[in-house]
């Protein structure tokens, strides 16, 4: 999508009734187009890059699948996943599970990846989210509607477990 497209879509991603609709619509199409196409398509990922996370619940213990959209770091050595919330007050879900259990798995462009989370903190997440407002503007919207920090994660492929 070029030029104006995309900023319309920054427009319309950064207002509070996107904020209201876009969590219970998003996911629930990236989860369908994803399983139909075998892992091969995410929709939102037409916008920006995105995975498909599965994390272990911090309560249940059950896996949790999550679409995401999320910022390829350079060299290929992991992504970046901003726990925005589409700007609403909570932390997402899926936030919690990795702070409770790193060790998680995505799907990245049809490929399952097993990989280990670290919440950024300091001039690390300083860095990453100076990258991210780059990236994708409407995450300095989100930040400026929310009293908590925004959640930032680096993800990095660990090796399989035999």
């Amino acid at each position: 999508m070029a030029g104006f497209g995309v900023r319309m879509v920054q427009k319309v991603s950064s207002t509070r009734g996107f904020a209201k609709v876009a969590p219970h619509v998003v996911p629930a199409l990236d989860r369908g187009v994803h399983r139909i196409t075998r892992g091969r398509v995410l929709l939102s990922a037409q916008l920006l890059p995105g995975v498909v996370l599965t994390t272990t619940g911090a309560r249940s213990g059950l896996p949790r699948r999550t679409p995401l959209a999320c910022m390829p770091e350079e060299g290929g050595r992991g992504w970046i996943l901003v726990g925005s919330n589409f700007g609403r007050t909570d932390h997402p879900a899926w936030t919690h599970n990795l702070l409770a259990r790193p060790d998680a798995t995505i799907s990245w462009k049809g490929e399952d990846i097993p990989v280990t989370a670290t919440l950024l903190t300091g001039e690390e997440r300083a860095a990453a989210w100076k990258a991210l407002l780059a990236f994708w503007p409407p995450y300095a919207t989100y930040q400026a509607r929310v009293e908590r920090e925004i959640r930032l994660f680096r993800i990095v492929r660990r090796a399989p477990v035999d």
